[in-house]
């Protein structure tokens, strides 16, 4: 059966939960494989709201069976936190699991996102000051601390003590702060492991059983395409993997076990953070964007920056990730325009790029060209086919799937569960 990878194609906040969560009564494993709690997605079932960070949406599908691959750090109080939560609104919890070999966030690594981000002034990043950055550094480094180091508390000792060796100098000659306590960060990270421990299992070896024995298994990223740390628009990225070479990476199976790839895409495009964004508004559209979008940050409740739909990018992420399939989301945020501009190309100083721009320098001062397209006043909440649509909004999505190299498998017309046009299967095997 299927093994199916989601991914952002854009800057994020595409709504990939919502996309997992329509897939939901139809896989058996849902996994997150990349980042922590830095991201956020926002699920709506029936009334209720949801705003999970760390857990991967799949934790609301009645069922589905939720896993923390190896790829994502892990905020432990965080986790307990969002637990806790769910577990107040009568959610099952009980199927989560943990991959032992996940790496730990620290109280250390939140100081040091901090204060690093303070430090660089402006070339900042525009972290959202949760440790991961730190946290994968460390990990890339040799001296992180992993979900199975929790269980033997000499070995965590050792670990803390190696990690915070270099970073207590750090804190004390270069950023004038306090040195951080060994003891208590041992005890704190101790503190977790009993409640933390039935969580924990060999995700890489469930995943692959479970694919073995016909299960469907869908993969969930954190953050982006454009935030990926080789892919993304560096140094304005994640740390992580975020495309979909880091579902294989993140959760332990094998790249040929991937049947599709599924790319969530808005009908327009936003950013948290810094960095370029050609298609970027400043004016009262970008404005109704925001609002009408309700375009302000899950985990941050920080307002996103909005733009025109972003072909180019959306090109680029069809080839880096290999997509089988887009879903576009917030079509109806476009609703009552007269007409909807959409990024065909770039000029750069007067030179046109059709593709995404290798040069940094050249994707920063690149400047949209812009097709126009006729806009629509119908409410298009209620529809549930292409056919319900207005001609427009038809005509948009054929040129947007035109431009963007990838068929449009579903469009969503609203925020709730139930507001989703399927055109095509999103679970297919591989052709």
């Amino acid at each position: 059966m299927p093994a199916v990878v989601l991914v952002g194609a854009q800057w994020g906040d595409e709504g990939k939960g919502k996309a997992t969560d329509l897939l939901g009564s139809r896989v058996d494993y849902v996994v997150k494989f990349n980042g922590g709690n830095n991201a956020g997605h926002t699920v709506v079932i029936g009334d209720e709201k949801y705003a999970l960070h760390l857990l991967p949406s799949g934790i609301l599908s009645p069922g589905v069976v939720p896993v923390i691959g190896n790829g994502v750090v892990v905020d432990i109080d965080v986790l307990f936190e969002e637990l806790d939560d769910l577990i107040a609104r009568g959610v099952d919890v009980s199927r989560l699991l943990v991959s032992s070999q996940a790496h730990v966030i620290a109280g250390y690594h939140r100081t040091l996102d901090k204060v690093t981000e303070r430090f660089l002034g402006k070339r900042r990043i525009g972290t959202t000051g949760r440790g991961i950055g730190p946290a994968y550094a460390d990990k890339i480094n040799r001296v992180g601390i992993r979900i199975a180091d929790l269980f033997d508390p000499k070995i965590l000792r050792e670990k803390v003590e190696g990690s915070l060796d270099q970073k207590n100098h750090l804190l004390v000659k270069v950023y004038n702060r306090r040195a951080v306590d060994i003891d208590a960060t041992v005890d704190e990270l101790l503190a977790h492991a009993e409640r933390l421990r039935p969580m924990v299992a060999n995700t890489p070896l469930v995943l692959n059983q479970a694919l073995d024995e016909g299960k469907n298994v869908l993969f969930e990223a954190g953050q982006a395409t454009m935030l990926d740390i080789d892919h993304g628009t560096y140094p304005f990225v994640t740390s992580s993997s975020a495309t979909a070479g880091g579902a294989v990476t993140g959760s332990g199976i094998g790249p040929t076990r991937v049947d599709s790839v599924i790319g969530v895409i808005k009908a327009y495009t936003t950013r948290v953070g810094e960095g370029p964004f050609p298609t970027e508004l400043f004016d009262d559209m970008g404005e109704y964007l925001l609002k009408t979008g309700g375009e302000y940050g899950v985990t941050t409740g920080r307002a996103r920056r909005c733009g025109w739909y972003d072909s180019v990018i959306a090109r680029y992420a069809s080839r880096i990730n290999g997509l089988t399939d887009l879903v576009v989301t917030k079509l109806d945020v476009l609703t009552g325009l007269e007409k909807v501009p959409v990024c065909v190309a770039y000029d750069v100083d007067g030179t046109r790029y059709d593709e995404m721009p290798d040069d940094q320098s050249a994707f920063h001062h690149a400047t949209p060209i812009y097709e126009e397209m006729p806009g629509w006043w119908e409410d298009i909440s209620g529809a549930r086919t292409i056919e319900d649509l207005p001609a427009n909004a038809q005509a948009y999505l054929a040129r947007l799937e035109e431009l963007s190299g990838c068929r449009i498998s579903a469009v969503g017309v609203g925020p709730r569960r139930d507001e989703i046009i399927p055109v095509h299967d999103l679970i297919h095997a591989r052709a």
